[in-house]
This record gives structure tokens, sequence and C-alpha cells, in this order.
């Protein structure tokens, strides 16, 4: 009995603090994520107050929290959207790939990490905030710009991409060797196939099954369809996110739309509790040996987003003023970035640096990217680019001859 009641005092300030930092972040207009992860970091082992028997339950939130998370994602594209963007803007996500996990993969062999942690920090880095960036373009009144579909069909890309490499890092980290990780990507490969085919031809059917018209029968559907999927990709080793995030893809139609509305408290509130369980994981005091890594990591990876939306702009079409808006708005990272150095933290023998600098590294990003996508809404910044565009305009003098 005391437990539990220790439990509950410990589970209710957490949440209540929580909600007093999401009000917050509101108030200053950045990510609730970076908060989160302080929070986190306090509680945490090693910080200010450790907390003892609210850990556990914690742990299986944060679960959760990864689960609805990509489930929502899901939700928010169909398959035709999927494969449409596939094939516009296949190039563009290559070199997106190319410039922002590049990186991260040199730099953790640079440390010495070994090519494990090396393929965990290119994840890392890779990956931009699907939820942070979304929020900065409805915050700046961009959501009808020109370059706004590029940006969300590169993050798009960025999702799918997802639903293999993590099947392929969940196999290496398991320690399965090359055959493994080759049968894990295997196996997602089919399984993405097979669930966009089976959602364009009986997405209707299958979303048929679960009644949109009674809320209650909606959410106990969805939301415990997606966790027994989730349960049984994870027990075929190709990972319990990708399986959350191709039932989002599966379900469309106003089963989809009503899911969703259902289903953000519940993202919110398990999102929250992830981010600081990640938190709880690292401790502060392995922080300041990583502080000058990250921040070098972090200005290498932000250049990369920048070149990466710049020139997948330019392929569009789009001014020099929407490129560099694209560019600066596809910085911030945050919420897949902590979920691979969650599967790495959770396994035995990796390098111990990695969660301490992935947090570090998620927290410069997340704070600085938003701030950083406003500069184009300065009048001095809009004068530097109307120069820029006269310079690159102006015809070069015809040659003399004497």
């Amino acid at each position: 009995m005391h437990d539990t009641t220790v439990l509950l005092i410990e589970l209710g300030a957490i949440l209540f603090g929580l909600g007093l930092l999401g009000r917050l972040s509101r108030r200053i207009g950045l990510s609730p994520i970076p908060l989160y992860l302080l929070a986190g970091l306090a509680f945490g082992h090693g910080g200010v107050l450790p907390l003892s028997a609210s850990e556990e339950f914690i742990a299986v939130g944060a679960e959760i929290g990864v689960i609805l998370l990509l489930v929502m994602l899901g939700l928010e594209y169909s398959a035709r959207e999927l494969i449409g963007n596939l094939r516009t803007n296949a190039r563009s996500g290559l070199l997106d790939g190319l410039l922002n996990a590049v990186p991260g993969l040199v730099f953790g062999l640079l440390l010495g990490w070994g090519w494990v942690a090396a393929l965990v920090l290119a994840g890392i880095t890779w990956v931009s905030s699907s939820g942070v960036i979304a929020k900065v373009l409805a915050d700046l009144g961009r959501l009808g710009n020109r370059e706004t579909p590029v940006m969300l069909s590169i993050l798009v890309i960025e999702d799918l991409a997802m639903a293999l490499y993590l099947p392929l890092l969940t196999a290496v980290l398991a320690g399965t060797g090359f055959i493994g990780g080759a049968k894990a990507l295997s196996i997602a490969v089919g399984t993405v196939i097979v669930v966009l085919i089976v959602a364009l031809r009986f997405g209707h059917a299958i979303s048929a099954f679960i009644s949109a018209r009674d809320p209650e029968a909606l959410l106990l559907g969805v939301l415990g369809l997606t966790l027994l999927v989730a349960g049984l990709a994870a027990q075929l080793q190709v990972s319990a996110a990708v399986g959350a995030f191709l039932v989002g893809i599966a379900l469309s139609g106003p089963v989809a739309h009503h899911a969703t509305e259902l289903l953000s408290p519940l993202r919110d509130l398990f999102a929250a509790v992830f981010f600081v369980f990640f938190g709880l994981a690292t401790s502060p005091s392995d922080m300041p040996p990583v502080l000058l890594p990250a921040l070098g990591l972090a200005a290498v990876t932000m250049g990369t987003k920048i070149i990466t939306g710049y020139v997948a702009a330019k392929r569009a079409g789009i001014a020099l003023p929407g490129r560099v808006r694209a560019g600066l708005g596809l910085m911030p990272r945050g919420e897949f970035s902590i979920v691979i150095a969650g599967l790495a933290v959770a396994t035995p023998g990796i390098e111990p640096k990695l969660a301490p600098l992935a947090t570090a590294y998620v927290l410069i990003t997340v704070v600085t990217g938003p701030m950083l996508a406003r500069l184009p809404d300065f009048a001095w910044f809009k004068g530097i680019i109307r120069r820029t565009q006269r310079s690159v305009r102006r015809p070069e003098p015809l040659p003399t001859t004497d």
C-alpha cells in the first residue's frame, strides 16, 4: 500500500509539472521537448530529486508513448501520399539521407565508438522532427507557402525510411549480425510493401471493421489494434514503432480522422512521459564532457539540413527566399532521434556517452532550430536575400575588344 501511495504522489507530481512546463513552452514560443528532457535529467539518477517508485511505471508509459507517436504519424498519411512522395521526391530524400546520416556515422567512428554506435548516431542526425517543424510552420503562418509541400515531402520520406531503418537497427543492437540484420530488413521491406498494397486496395474495408460513429469503441479498437500489432512486430524483431506506423497507414477515411482527434491527448501525455524517461536514463554529470562534441555535430548537421532544404526547394522551382526558409525550417531534431537513442540505451554494452550526447544534441537543435527558422521574417535578413538575388541576376559585362 505504501509503494502505491508513493507511486501516485510521484506520478501526480511529474504529470502536474509537465503540464506547467508545456504551458511555459507555449508562452515562450518553443517546443516542450527540451523542457521535458531537462525534467527527466532533474529527476533521474544523479539529478536533483531522483525518483524511486514510479520509474518502472514511467518506462512502460515511455514504450506506449513511442507507439502512439508512430501510429499518429501513420494516420497523417495515406498509402497513395506515401507512394506519390516517393516517386516525385526520391532524389531529394536520398540527398537528405546522404547529407545528414553520413556526418553522424563518421562522427561516431572518429570518436572511436565502433560501427554499431556510429549507426545509431547516423539515425539520430538524419531525421528531422516532424512535430516540431509542423508547429513552427503553423506558428509562423507558412503552411500555405510554396516551399512547405517540399519540406513535408522530405519529412514523409524520412518517416518511411525509418520503417526500414528501425528494424535493421533493432537486429544489429540485438547482436544478430549481418545475416540477422539482412533478414530483419527483408521482413521490414516486405511488410511495408504488403501494408501499402493492402491499404491501397482494401483500406476502406479495414476501416469498416472499426466504427467511426462510436468514440469509445473507436478509441479502444484503434488503440488495442495498435498495441497488438506493435507487440507482434517486436516479437518478429521488426520494431514495435514500425508496426504502429503501419497500422496508422492502413486506416483511412473517417476512422483515421476521428482516431487522430481521440488519440491526440493520449499521444501528448505518453510522449511527454517518453521524453522524461529518456532524460531519467541520462545522468546530468555525463552531459558536460559531451557538450562540445554535441555543439560541433549540431553545427555540421544543421548546416547540412539547410543544404537539403535549399536544394530540394530549388529543384521544385522555388525562389531564393523560399529555398532559405525550407533549409532553415528542417533543422530541428526531436522525437525520432530520441526514439533511436532510446533503443540503443536499452541495449547492454552500447557506448555510455551516446545517451548524453543524443540528449545534448536534440536540446541544441530543438531550441536553436525554431529560433533560426524565424530569421527570414526579419527585415535585415530580407534585405540580405534581396541583395543576393540582385547580384545573382545581374548580367555579366560583355567582353571588350581593343
